[in-house]
Parts: structure tokens; sequence; C-alpha cells
């Protein structure tokens, strides 16, 4: 029994060293593309392309050693837990990889230095990301769960940063100083990073399930309803939405003129409902990008509300629902029947959205 407790324990070792060593080849593969993407070093870029291919090997090998190791020993709980992790991580590892492929590829398409707001963002963007991958990295290999848990709160903040990025390119755009080829080449590059963020984020996850057996919890979703006064709608929106997916997402409401209170007949018809009316009033929608990249959707139920926003953030859904058109006026008195068709379009329209979103009915 010793004995296999030693060979199972060096072959353990051995998957441990292998990943070990794919993560501190795909960390200089980052930096490296980072560095060939300020510097307009073509050479080094085109050392990270062709590196890959040792990464995608070394993916591989580890792929197979966790096939043997669990046909020799039959791995059990926390065991079987690791090798498990290892075989889903080495792919996302695996796209890390690519994603500096993709920013070297980019670095070969420039033929002048960064401008000065673009490279900053670069810097920025480029740090938070390989910090993160970093973290992530060790945390796995320390089997570390609180470090796992701080670098995956972090890295789920990331995309907010990537809309002030978008912006900048878009200014740089309109300067029309920049061929279309390099600028395509910048958003690429900025785009990749942040997908460096997603895998870290994802190789925490695994970390969690390795040393915990704690599964991936599932997505909440924030969601953002929207109409001029955010007195009927919208305020109805949010009331089902929170009543009837409370554990899948996040619900809000509000106008972009909004009124001094809900309606009386719309509070008076949730209210002999059973819905909680207690937070239900008008706001105004708040014009902070920061605040609206926060939403994965943002549901319009007025028409097009693209041209009220600041600004629509890059990573945000914006729906468009037709639902009592015309009520939304303050002087137009809405009845009981008009509400009863008004709850049962958004009922229909939120449960088909969190079916799509989260694949399920309710909470």
């Amino acid at each position: 029994m010793k004995r296999y407790e030693e060979r199972l324990e060096q072959d353990l070792q051995d998957i441990r060293t292998r990943v070990a060593q794919l993560f501190a080849a795909v960390t200089d593969s980052v930096e490296d593309a980072v560095r060939a993407f300020l510097n307009l070093d073509r050479k080094l870029a085109s050392g990270v392309i062709l590196g890959d291919y040792a990464v995608n090997r070394a993916t591989r090998d580890i792929d197979g050693l966790c096939h043997i190791f669990v046909a020799l020993h039959l791995p059990s709980a926390g065991i079987l837990r690791y090798i498990s992790s290892v075989l889903r991580l080495t792919r996302e590892v695996e796209r890390v990889g690519d994603y500096a492929v993709g920013v070297a590829r980019a670095a070969l398409q420039l033929s002048r230095p960064l401008p000065t707001d673009v490279a900053r963002d670069f810097e920025l963007l480029a740090g938070d990301s390989q910090h993160l991958l970093r973290e992530a990295m060790r945390a796995f290999n320390e089997s570390n769960p609180e470090l796992a848990r701080a670098t995956k709160q972090t890295a789920l903040r990331e995309h907010t940063t990537f809309d002030k990025v978008y912006e900048d390119l878009l200014r740089e755009g309109e300067k029309g100083l920049w061929p279309m080829r390099e600028l395509f080449a910048l958003q690429f590059s900025f785009i990749r990073l942040t997908r460096i963020s997603d895998q870290a984020k994802n190789i925490c996850e695994e970390t969690l399930f390795a040393a915990t057996g704690e599964a991936k919890q599932p997505k909440i979703f924030r969601i953002l309803f929207l109409d001029e006064r955010n007195d009927f709608c919208s305020i109805l929106a949010e009331a089902l939405a929170r009543k009837g997916f409370g554990g899948s997402g996040q619900f809000h409401s509000a106008g972009w003129k909004p009124a001094e209170r809900a309606r009386p007949e719309v509070l008076a018809f949730l209210d002999h409902r059973g819905y909680d009316i207690s937070e239900l009033a008008p706001r105004a929608v708040s014009t902070s990008p920061l605040e609206l990249a926060a939403n994965h959707v943002i549901v319009s139920l007025e028409g097009d509300v693209r041209p009220r926003l600041p600004v629509v953030p890059f990573y945000t859904a914006v729906l468009e629902w037709e639902v009592a058109s015309g009520l939304g006026d303050a002087d137009v008195q809405v009845d009981e029947a008009q509400l009863e068709n008004a709850y049962k379009e958004l009922s229909l329209h939120i449960r088909d959205l969190m079916k799509t979103l989260s694949g399920k009915l309710s909470s």
C-alpha cells in the first residue's frame, strides 16, 4: 500500500509541476505580447506567435497525464476534483495563450507608436489583466481559496474599465489620423486583454472547486427597465421581475423624466396581488458610464433609448419591448383591464428574457 501511495503522490506531483510550468509559459507569453505591442517590437511579437505551439503541446501533454492518472489510480474526493479541474483549466490557459498571440499579431499591424491616451489605457488594462492572471494562477498552484475569491471579485469589475478605453479609441478614430486596419488592431488588442481577465476569473472558480468542492455559482444578472416617467410600465416590470426572478437577477427601473410618484392605480394593482411596493418610486436614470456599464441588459419600454443615454456600454445588451403603447403619458388614465394586459405582456417578456439568460423559468 505504501508503494502505491508513493506512486500516486509522484504522479500527482508530476501533474502539478507540469501545470505550474504551463502557467509560467503563458504568463511570459502575455507579458511579451504586451511589451511587443507597446514597443512595436516585431521580433518579440513573432516569438510569441511561434511560442504558442509549445503551449498547445503542453496542454495536450497535461490532458494525457490526467487521463492516465484517472485510469491508473481511480482517484476520489479531493484528488478527483483536482484532476477534473486541471482538465478544464488547461482549456482556459490555452485560451489565454491564444489571446496573447492575438495581441502579438495586432502589434505586427501597427506602423507607429500608440497615442498617449491609448498607450496609457493599454498599460492600465494590461497591468490589471496580468496581475489578475498571476494571482489566479498562484491561487491554483497554492490551493488558496481565499486568494481565489478575492481575485475573482476584482476580475468581475474589469469590464467597466473597457468602456473608457472604447471611448478613447473612438476619439482617435474621429481624428482620422489612423488607418482603419490599425484602429481595428488596437480595439482587437484591448478586447483580448479583457478576455484574459475573464479567464483569470474562470481559473479562480476552478481553484475553489478543487480546494473546497465549491461549485460555480449561478450568474446574477443586473437588468434596468427604462421609460420616460418611471411611474407605470418600467416600475411594473421591476416589481414583476423582483418577485419572479429575485434569485437570478438584480432589477431596477428609472426614467429620463421621472414623475414625482408612481401612479396610485399601479401601486394598488400590485399591492392587491401581494407585491412589495414599499421601495417602488420613480427615479432618474444615472448618466454615469460606470453605473450604466454595471447592467447586463437595459430594457426600454418606450422606443429607442440609446439617444437618451450618454453612452451605450460596450458589454450591455439593449432591448426594446412594445408594452402598453400610448399609455405612458401623464394625462392618460389607465384602467384595470389595461393594467392587466400590461402585466401579462411584461410577465411573458421577463420570463423569456430570464429563460435566455439563466435557463430558468423562475427563481
